[in-house]
């Protein structure tokens, strides 16, 4: 966990900004996450896709989760 500890947080809500939403209308993840959900993901690009474009959403789900509970190592304060 500490290689997602030290990535800033910055950085992660960029990625998830850029590669986690994109194409924007309607966001790419959206439509594999609705995919997933109705059994319809099946081609291997899609599940490429959902992987790719959901990475960004799940290390700062991650990252959030270890900021609050104060897992972050050097960040007691």
């Amino acid at each position: 966990m500490s290689v997602i500890d030290d990535i800033p947080l910055l950085t992660i809500l960029i990625f998830c900004a850029t590669i986690g939403l994109a194409p924007f209308t309607p966001p790419h993840v959206w439509e594999k996450l609705v995919m997933l959900f109705t059994g319809t993901l099946v081609r291997p690009i899609d599940m490429f896709d959902l992987l790719m474009h959901g990475t960004p959403w799940v290390v700062l789900a991650i990252k959030l989760v270890r900021m609050r509970r104060g897992d972050q190592p050097g960040k007691e304060g």
